[in-house]
């Protein structure tokens, strides 16, 4: 039996879902899944790209880390991008005024 190639980011997207909840999307179906239960108002040709792009990456046609770039870059455009973990750590550990 034939293995599906996998879907699977090297790095999930967290984004802000609900009230403000981060929210790890680690593959181009769970991203797909997400991008179509969004607004058909709130639909734009980024949109259109990033749901053509994580479907592929699903089928195997497209690597799933191109899926994974695209479908960040709409997040951050409709700012639901939560921090990175790793910004966030060092944020926090530099403090407010850049010292610890």
């Amino acid at each position: 039996m034939a293995r599906l190639p996998s879907d699977e980011f090297e790095r999930p997207v967290v984004i802000l879902t609900g009230l403000g909840i981060p929210t790890a999307v680690s593959t181009a179906m769970e991203a797909y899944m997400f991008l179509s239960d969004w607004p058909r108002s709130s639909r734009d040709a980024v949109h259109a790209l990033a749901c053509k792009a994580c479907l592929a990456a699903v089928r195997g046609d497209i690597e799933p880390e191109t899926a994974r770039g695209l479908f960040a870059s709409w997040a951050e455009r409709n700012d639901i991008m939560a921090l990175d973990a790793a910004s966030f750590a060092m944020a926090r550990r530099a403090g407010p005024h850049g010292t610890a």
